[in-house]
């Protein structure tokens, strides 16, 4: 019985990755495919759409659902909180959107395996938390490398890459904020009901700044909705895989450890590399190659370090 049940349990997890892996990867194809191949060149819209499917779908799953059990606001400094650490998420989401217009999916990734360079910075910085300094030397193949891959990319643009690096450094340091703003036991929330709370303020904040700063967005979707059928759709599915990818890093992270997460998150970002490379069929060096490879041992020798000098 033992053996049956722990064969379920492997299949359970499995399946959680694998969906994982696909919601994740596919999201980014997808914003890629619309923004780049698709002329619909509305990252902030698209953002817009995205965080939309994300509040409507997390009430669903915690109010009717019941996923998981549902938190409230306790008071007006925890909203405030969590509305600043929403504008922090919706900029890196911006960001990474923006750079996809105008980098491959495969170097946006390799600028976004640096993320543990910025979070150890931020962390630093902010609450002058040291680490092994055998830990930061682990950091230097992660910036390294993605110096060699600039250098090596045949696609490589200046505007994409300040984006992206905005992105990766907005990503960081909305994960160490949220350690600092939520750290006390009363105000701490699952990412579950803290997407609940941050993507319809998300919404709100966007909206505006999608008014001004892409004021055609819907006279330009609906003529590309006339000349593909299939827009609305892809919209849509864009959009609720968003929201998959986010409850799918929840149940993997709950039901996986702490390190089985950190081993999947950066093979995942290898994955993607791959299968955009086959689909878009960008050119890649092997100097672009490489820096990505020197770029993901780094980040891999930083998770080991950081675990063994704890």
């Amino acid at each position: 019985m033992s053996s049956s049940s722990s064969k379920k349990q492997t299949l359970f997890i499995s399946t959680l990755i694998i969906s994982w892996y696909s919601s994740n990867i596919g999201v980014l194809l997808l914003n890629k495919f619309l923004l780049s191949n698709y002329g619909f060149k509305f990252p902030i819209f698209l953002t817009m759409c995205h965080m939309s499917a994300c509040a409507i779908l997390s009430y669903i799953s915690i109010v009717f659902l019941k996923l998981v059990p549902l938190q409230s606001l306790k008071s007006r400094s925890q909203f405030l909180k969590v509305s600043t650490l929403s504008i922090v998420f919706c900029a890196s989401v911006v960001g990474g959107n923006i750079s996809l217009r105008y980098l491959p999916v495969s170097f946006n990734q390799a600028v976004g395996a640096t993320t543990p360079f910025f979070t150890a910075l931020f962390a630093y910085l902010m609450t002058l938390k040291r680490e092994a300094w055998v830990t930061y030397g682990a950091l230097v193949p992660v910036v390294a490398g993605v110096v060699i891959a600039s250098g090596g990319e045949p696609g490589f643009h200046w505007f994409g890459f300040i984006m992206c690096i905005s992105a990766t450094a907005a990503r960081a340091f909305k994960s160490v904020l949220q350690g600092i703003l939520l750290s006390s036991e009363g105000e701490k929330l699952n990412s579950m009901n803290l997407m609940l709370y941050m993507s319809p303020i998300a919404v709100v904040a966007l909206l505006p700044v999608t008014l001004v700063m892409e004021p055609d967005v819907i006279s330009v979707t609906l003529t590309l909705a006339k000349q593909h059928q299939y827009m609305w759709i892809l919209l849509l599915v864009n959009s609720v895989m968003a929201y998959s990818a986010n409850l799918l890093n929840f149940l993997v992270t709950k039901h996986t450890s702490a390190l089985t997460l950190q081993v999947l998150g950066n093979a995942k970002g290898a994955v993607a590399v791959v299968i955009s490379i086959l689909i878009f069929q960008n050119p890649v060096t092997v100097m672009g190659i490489g820096g990505y490879s020197i770029t993901v041992l780094g980040v891999v020798a930083y998770g080991e370090t950081k675990r063994r000098f704890r």
